[in-house]
């Protein structure tokens, strides 16, 4: 059983990307930003290069397990066995932080139990639980209960400044650091990604999604400035992204949300999105 550690994209590609494309619902993170490095750079999240890693049980054996780190993020943890992520965390707190500084770790509930009690062994760190999310799949796309006001649209190069300043008040209001978001908000409208809802003829809500990759597509970010709340603007720009998706060829739409968030769960789930596993974010100190 071993983990191989990389700093080369096209190596960890070659080796882990099919497994990566068999189980694109779990491995979702993994698979949307390892296309954001291929089409932006290593560059892509932030100046330090990002960290890759595949876990096989014989040295040339198939890919059972798959990581990545883009600085300032994390490690993510693809999917994997347990003991696969409690042996990553004893081969990350041995490579020392020239290679890797873990502050915290992120991926399926299970796998990051693992990783956190093993790192917490190796290097005597204190972990704390940061956030819990629950990934979900849609399964049969239905319309908001209550539709509301106004209508979709695509985003077109006018909101480039309005969808800037809202990804920075998304990540500020969630405490995720959304580094380069000019050129992901650039990327995303020329794409045709990016969504808004408007009303009155002002948009009021947004929502994203990714490029269809093994099939998958994932929406986010979802935002509503906090004074249009309550009015049933982000589900009807979820359910256009999703649509979008789905048209665009996605035979997977996902999407993550905050389980301390009753809201946004129901919201999902009346669209039509159903539960595929818990994720959770630990952090370390000391």
């Amino acid at each position: 059983m071993t983990w191989t550690l990389a700093t080369s994209l096209d190596d960890f590609l070659a080796r882990a990307g099919g497994f990566l494309r068999a189980r694109p619902a779990e491995n979702t993170v993994l698979l949307t930003v390892s296309d954001r490095l291929v089409g932006r750079g290593p560059h892509a999240f932030g100046p330090q290069p990002p960290v890759f890693g595949w876990w096989s049980r014989e040295p040339r054996g198939p890919v059972e397990g798959a990581f990545l780190r883009t600085p300032p993020f994390e490690p993510r943890l693809g999917v994997m066995p347990d003991r696969a992520a409690a042996e990553l965390a004893v081969e990350l707190a041995a490579a020392g932080p020239d290679f890797t500084e873990v502050t915290a770790v992120s991926g399926g509930e299970s796998a990051v139990h693992a990783f956190a009690a093993a790192w917490q062994a190796a290097t005597g760190a204190t972990a704390c639980a940061r956030s819990r999310q629950r990934l979900y799949r849609l399964d049969g796309l239905t319309g908001p209960p209550r539709p509301p006001a106004g209508r979709p649209r695509v985003c077109a190069p006018a909101d480039r400044e309005l969808l800037v300043d809202w990804y920075g008040a998304f990540g500020a209001e969630v405490a995720i650091e959304l580094p380069n978001a000019r050129d992901t908000v650039d990327d995303r409208i020329a794409a045709g990604l990016l969504h808004v809802w408007e009303d009155g003829g002002a948009p009021v809500a947004m929502a994203g999604n990714s490029p269809v990759i093994a099939g998958m597509s994932r929406i986010g970010p979802v935002y509503t400035p906090p004074e249009r709340r309550g009015r049933g603007y982000a589900s009807g720009v979820t359910a256009a992204a999703s649509a979008h998706a789905l048209a665009q060829g996605a035979a997977e739409v996902l999407l993550f949300t905050d389980l301390a968030d009753p809201t946004s769960n129901s919201i999902y789930r009346q669209l039509g999105y159903r539960p595929v596993e818990d994720c959770l974010t630990v952090g370390f100190r000391g």
